[in-house]
């Protein structure tokens, strides 16, 4: 496992070790004891979401203010770019994001600690998502920022109008949210 820095130091990039061969490929995707000794962190994950999407769906961007959630994301089918913004107002990346491409291809995961919002758009015909979350989903303190705020200048790779839920489309701007001190 190689852990990548990214601009936001809390937020990291995985790459897994993979065996591949004329068979396929196998590898550990997720590994308590490494993950542990290659981050510094403890982390007890607690549940695991699995989502499936068609291209140009964007969701997000999502966090919780009661059982907020860290979580660590990957795509294992198709393509997707990965948003983490920064809600934690006394962090020196406060209003900050990092966004990755994960794709089954690339095997990448990418770990967005509490404190953060989350959301992702689909660059592939389909895409299917797996992440491993720190708490529980709580409906009460679910909270959703609208995807293109103006302040916060997401550049979303995207050239067509995402596709949106209506929970997404009535997301706040940035300057309403409820944040994290």
């Amino acid at each position: 496992m190689k852990i990548i820095p990214t601009q936001i130091p809390d937020v990291l990039l995985i790459e897994p070790q993979v065996f591949a061969d004329e068979r396929g490929f196998f590898f550990e995707s997720y590994n308590h004891q490494k993950f542990t000794e290659k981050t510094g962190l403890t982390i007890n994950f607690v549940q695991d979401n699995h989502s499936l999407s068609k291209q140009n769906v964007l969701r997000g961007l999502h966090y919780q203010i009661i059982q907020p959630q860290g979580k660590l994301v990957r795509a294992v089918t198709g393509i997707i770019f990965d948003v983490a913004v920064d809600l934690r107002q006394s962090s020196p990346t406060f209003g900050q994001w990092v966004g990755y491409e994960l794709s089954a291809e690339n095997k990448r995961q990418l770990w967005i600690p509490i404190g953060f919002a989350h959301g992702f758009v689909v660059l592939s015909e389909v895409a299917e998502v797996l992440y491993k979350t720190t708490d529980y989903y709580a409906p009460g303190g679910d909270r959703t920022i609208l995807w293109n705020d103006i302040d916060l200048g997401i550049n979303w790779p995207i050239s067509t109008s995402p596709i949106l839920s209506a929970k997404d489309q009535a997301g706040k701007p940035w300057k309403q949210a409820d944040l994290f001190p």
